[in-house]
């Protein structure tokens, strides 16, 4: 039995009345940038957020370089950010003009190390970004008090992780500043790209909607050069529909890991998602690692699962094949091999498997199966 890895048509299919109405909605107001759509999304989603302030953006990475401009961080700034994640948390750093510092993650949680992160400190850094990778939070506990001691503004990378929580708060709600995505593969989804960014600061907020529209203070008054990072009418509406659904799919994503960990624990060579204490995990990708046998290359065993899956036609990808320290684009920075071990060792072995809400049982086993007979061959 085929399985894909997500499948929106089940997940979009009960709300197509709810959906054709927003956008009806929309077309009456003929307010397709920003306006009442956008607004009302953005209210709900800072409440469900915990904080005071949302600002609709174009999507999750104009939502992390947002932020950071309006931060004003530029030229001559470092911002330390894990090296195995995807590639817009770094990107978006080299865009302002800052330079993306990288320091290695943990093995359970795959988020940043807080030790390496206070190796990378200098005098020159600004802000550190912790990704909240695969739906789970990093330990902020410990950055927070990090980035306190050395006066550094936290920008939360929640682009996988909105409805996570850490000791009952949820993100948002933990740094300066976090910056979502809506993206058609997150937990909350856009029709495209979309993204916002939730914070507690109303100047900051008030900061960041001049910046994502070219600067502007009053109408053709540039206090500052931003840019187009506008939300669409269409986006905010659909989204709004779909925030009611957040609690009850993060719930059955949730219940689908539990389930995952009943059908596969226990195998030899296989490490399933650790969800650490005081956790709120919520599963944007069930992300296992596969460890070589001895005498194995690094990644053969997780690269020979893939195949045996993809040959089963189930849906898996690797999230993420080579850190950033030693992506091509960041080669002038120096980084080598051996920089951030347990991020290159990670690599080589992740895979996530098949995870949305709207999975059976059925499918389940069959995921379970098909790993269980490569693993125990």
């Amino acid at each position: 039995m085929p399985v894909p890895a997500l499948d929106l048509t089940r997940h979009h299919g009960p709300l197509f009345d709810q959906f054709r109405a927003a956008f009806d909605q929309v077309l009456r107001t003929g307010q397709f940038v920003l306006g009442p759509a956008v607004e009302r999304f953005e209210k709900r989603l800072a409440e469900r957020c915990g904080v005071g302030h949302a600002v609709g953006l174009s999507s999750g990475t104009d939502a992390l370089l947002v932020a950071m401009m309006a931060l004003g961080i530029g030229p001559g700034d470092e911002v330390i950010v894990p090296t195995f994640t995807f590639f817009a948390t770094a990107g978006c750093v080299s865009r302002t003009g800052a330079t993306p510092v990288f320091a290695d993650i943990l093995p359970d949680s795959f988020n940043l190390d807080p030790a390496s992160v206070s190796a990378k400190i200098t005098p020159c850094t600004k802000a550190v970004i912790p990704v909240h990778l695969y739906g789970q939070t990093a330990d902020m506990d410990t950055l927070n008090a990090l980035a306190k001691k050395h006066n550094l503004f936290v920008i939360e990378d929640a682009a996988q992780a909105i409805a996570a929580a850490d000791k009952g708060r949820p993100v948002g709600t933990l740094g300066h500043v976090a910056c979502l995505s809506f993206y058609p593969t997150k937990n909350l989804s856009a029709f495209g790209d979309a993204g916002a960014c939730v914070t507690a600061d109303a100047d900051l907020a008030q900061k960041m909607r001049q910046v994502r529209n070219h600067g502007q203070t009053g109408e053709y008054e540039h206090q500052m050069v931003g840019g187009n990072f506008r939300l669409d009418g269409v986006q905010g509406a659909i989204l709004d529909v779909k925030l009611d659904h957040l609690t009850a799919w993060t719930d059955a994503r949730r219940a689908h890991a539990k389930r995952y960990r009943e059908l596969m624990s226990g195998i030899d060579g296989l490490a399933l998602p650790a969800e650490g204490p005081d956790k709120f995990h919520v599963y944007n990708q069930y992300t296992v690692r596969v460890t070589p046998k001895p005498g194995q290359a690094p990644s053969a065993r997780r690269d020979g699962l893939l195949k045996h899956l993809r040959s089963k036609q189930i849906g898996c990808r690797v999230y993420y094949p080579l850190c950033l320290h030693l992506q091509p684009c960041f080669a002038g920075l120096g980084g080598k091999q051996g920089d951030c071990p347990v991020g290159e060792r990670l690599s080589q072995e992740v895979l996530s498997i098949p995870m949305f809400p709207e999975m059976t049982d059925a499918e389940q086993q069959e995921v379970a199966a098909a790993v269980r007979e490569f693993m125990l061959a």
